[in-house]
């Protein structure tokens, strides 16, 4: 048996706590979008590297950068999975604010635990996105 349904006032409180999580979504939907752009110019840049024939003395050289070019995607593949992962806690946090609402369970500790866990996996997201960037500007660039 269903209980009854929340009050107006049990579902203002739930959204205004809601607001956090969803702010944090999406800045992580913005993220993973910035990270998509870059993992795709870092494989247009592999395909443009991989389609110079070897007998090309003059521009073969450039395909020295592609073993740098596979780090960076990995790094960022690995970014962009963090905060896919991250997104889907915040999003877990936001159902069961309003399921514990629905149901009139206390959520404190569980809603506390998934927060900490995609904020995790957003400073390990971020963390990679830096390692790729610290890769892209210090190593030098074989544009030619």
């Amino acid at each position: 048996m269903l209980p009854d349904t929340p009050s107006i006032s049990q579902l203002s409180h739930v959204i205004s706590q809601a607001a956090a999580p969803a702010f944090l979504l999406g800045a992580l939907a913005a993220f993973i979008a910035l990270l998509i752009s870059r993992l795709n110019r870092i494989i247009d840049r592999s395909i443009y590297l991989n389609q110079i024939s070897d007998q090309d003395q003059a521009r073969s050289r450039l395909k020295a950068d592609l073993p740098r070019l596979v780090r960076r995607a990995a790094m960022i593949n690995r970014a962009i999975f963090w905060a896919i992962m991250g997104s889907i806690s915040i999003g877990i946090v936001i159902i069961v604010g309003f399921v514990s609402a629905f149901f009139e369970i206390r959520h404190e500790r569980g809603v506390a635990i998934l927060f900490v866990i995609s904020v995790s996996a957003f400073i390990v997201s971020l963390t990679d996105f830096a390692r790729e960037v610290r890769i892209a500007l210090n190593e030098f660039d074989h544009y030619g």
